[in-house]
């Protein structure tokens, strides 16, 4: 693995896996916001391009993916330790994507998009932009989510910009979320759907739909 020259005070690009040295420094926090990018919506079919990570300092790493990559130890090690919060904005597909690549079981989690849900019952709007718009107060752009992330090193200012914004607001969110879910007195089971997450992420991988319906 070697690091890109890529770096601001603030932010990083890597290559296939986190330094040891990022690594440490991730391992400090008790939670971290994650996400990532890919070629589509289905894993055994469309490839994982890039791995956003930022930590309660708002220090964020991308993570460019190879084709064909099937291990990354350091991130394996880092999604796995049950000492910090891995926060998602809809967690069932990342943890999905780190499944189906890694072989990683990402515990614990947290979904900014699961506790909107359950806590923001006045709305039906519970995308990330909304999300951040209501609660942080900034209009998030968009424009870079569909378009080619396969071509990781040659990414754009626009698409490092977006990948980075995808992860800088989350841990915040997960603050002022879980802040409403106990106050509507929500917190308990939002920690239930937490946990469930694993299982309806198995099933996904396994092609069932809805096997929960009549």
């Amino acid at each position: 693995m070697t690091d890109s020259s890529e770096k601001s005070n603030n932010f990083q690009v890597c290559d296939r896996d986190l330094s040891s040295e990022t690594l440490e420094r991730y391992l400090k926090a008790d939670a971290l916001a994650i996400d990532t990018e890919t070629m589509g919506l289905v894993p055994q079919r469309d490839r994982l391009c890039l791995v956003q990570l930022c930590d309660p300092s708002g220090y964020v790493t991308a993570i460019r993916i190879e084709r064909g990559q099937t291990e990354a130890p350091n991130l394996k090690q880092l999604l796995e330790n049950k000492n910090i919060v891995k926060i998602f904005h809809y967690a069932r597909f990342d943890v999905g994507q780190f499944k189906y690549n890694f072989s990683v079981e990402t515990d614990p989690i947290f979904c900014t998009k699961v506790a909107s849900k359950l806590a923001r019952t006045y709305t039906g709007s519970h995308g990330l932009k909304s999300l951040v718009q209501e609660l942080e107060g900034v209009e998030l752009d968009k424009s870079s989510q569909s378009s080619d992330w396969g071509n990781s090193q040659n990414l754009s200012e626009a698409q490092l910009s977006y990948a980075a914004n995808d992860v800088r607001y989350l841990i915040q969110l997960r603050e002022q979320l879980i802040t409403m879910l106990k106050r509507e007195e929500r917190w308990e089971i939002a920690q239930k759907c937490m946990k469930v997450i694993p299982l309806f992420v198995e099933l996904d991988l396994m092609y069932y739909k809805d096997i929960f319906d009549h």
